[in-house]
């Protein structure tokens, strides 16, 4: 093994649990919300009811056995350590393949979907599709080391990457990433075209729409998705882009804050028809709300907003690019605005259900559409 690569297991200290409990019993809740919606936010009663399943019932030592199932590993790059998870797969065959999260997920979003593409076979699918698995967390996110010094953005993010990868000794790899992981994605697919095979991607950051005429029904549908999300939907980015340390306060001291904070998007951004509980479990949505509050990241997570939002750069993707549209994605992808950017689409495909957190909602459709790009690159 790779001297600079340090295995590592999540084992989070009883203390720590403990004083999540206390915290949860001792919360001072704000008055219901004056709607019989979620227009104002996250309801009251919910989130309480969340947090009481929290402090009495969601069983932390269970997941975190369910997350080492995993192989975990810890390495040093330009002075930061990453956690990432590294499933190799049992197919000489298989293709490198590195998956990135953004917020507010993590590597919990990647739980359902990393076994079915390290071993297909043993899910009724062909060892040809085989890929060998590497998911990182976010610098600043979940087990991977803060950023002591600014600078972490998308490109430096995308650059530390491709260092893991030929760490890995991966001289060609595939890539793959939604949400902040798209622009990473992205990113790597226009700094690293000798090594990175291709990418896929699910949200389609810093494409600009190009209207000629009226527009058609996917353009109408993106437009529709954009004048919703400025108006509506944007203001945990406004804050996090130029606020993130006044944020933290409240968020880091706060474990049913920084459930609501993360939860309300849960319902905003999957599609469950009116309730995140409809699409995913409570379990599942606590452990990756876990993985914020354990590590008290609420602050450094905010911080790629802060980043990246000061400026960077629209890299062209020469490399064949693969693009997997969820109907209740926050902005679908549209290709035609795409194209300038991405001159290689070589798979487009809509799905008729998934939102935002696609390997997370839809992992047997994520998991088709990835094999199905990739494997016109093998």
């Amino acid at each position: 093994m790779n001297q600079a690569l340090r295995p590592f297991r999540i084992e989070v200290a009883e203390e720590v649990l403990e004083d999540l409990r206390a915290r949860l019993a001792r919360t001072r809740w704000p008055e219901a919300e004056l709607v019989q919606d979620w227009s104002q936010g996250a309801p009251l009663a919910w989130i309480q009811d969340m947090c009481r399943y929290w402090a009495d019932t969601y069983d932390w030592r269970a997941r975190e056995a369910a997350l080492n199932r995993f192989p975990q590993f810890m390495t040093a790059i330009d002075g930061l350590d990453v956690h990432f998870i590294h499933a190799r797969s049992p197919h000489e065959s298989a293709m490198p393949l590195i998956m990135t999260h953004g917020w507010p997920g993590s590597i919990v979003e990647f739980h359902k979907v990393i076994e079915p593409l390290v071993d297909p076979t043993r899910f009724g699918g062909d060892a040809a599709d085989a890929f060998h698995v590497v998911c990182p967390s976010l610098p600043g996110y979940g087990f991977s080391a803060k950023p002591t010094t600014t600078g972490w953005g998308v490109d430096k993010i995308a650059e530390a990457w491709t260092e893991l990868m030929a760490r890995l000794d991966y001289p060609r790899y595939a890539a793959q990433g939604g949400d902040w992981g798209s622009a990473v994605t992205s990113a790597i697919g226009g700094l690293d075209p000798d090594h990175c095979l291709g990418i896929h991607v699910t949200l389609a950051m810093g494409s600009r729409p190009r209207i000629e005429g009226e527009p058609t029904a996917a353009e109408q549908r993106a437009i529709d998705g954009q004048k919703y999300y400025k108006n509506w939907d944007s203001g945990y980015s406004k804050e996090q882009s130029t606020r993130p340390q006044t944020l933290g306060y409240g968020l880091t001291d706060s474990p049913s804050g920084q459930a609501a904070w993360i939860l309300e998007k849960f319902w905003a951004w999957t599609d469950c028809d009116g309730h995140p509980e409809n699409v995913l479990d409570r379990d599942e949505l606590l452990d990756n709300v876990m993985l914020y509050w354990l590590t008290a990241s609420a602050t450094s997570s905010a911080r790629l907003y802060w980043e990246s939002f000061r400026g960077g750069k629209n890299h062209t993707v020469s490399v064949p690019t693969g693009v997997t549209v969820f109907p209740k994605e926050i902005v679908a992808p549209v290709r035609h605005w795409m194209e300038p950017r991405f001159p290689n689409i070589t798979y487009w495909n809509e799905q008729t259900k998934g939102g935002h957190f696609a390997a997370f909602e839809q992992p047997e459709l994520f998991v088709h559409d990835v094999r199905a790009f990739f494997r016109t690159l093998r």
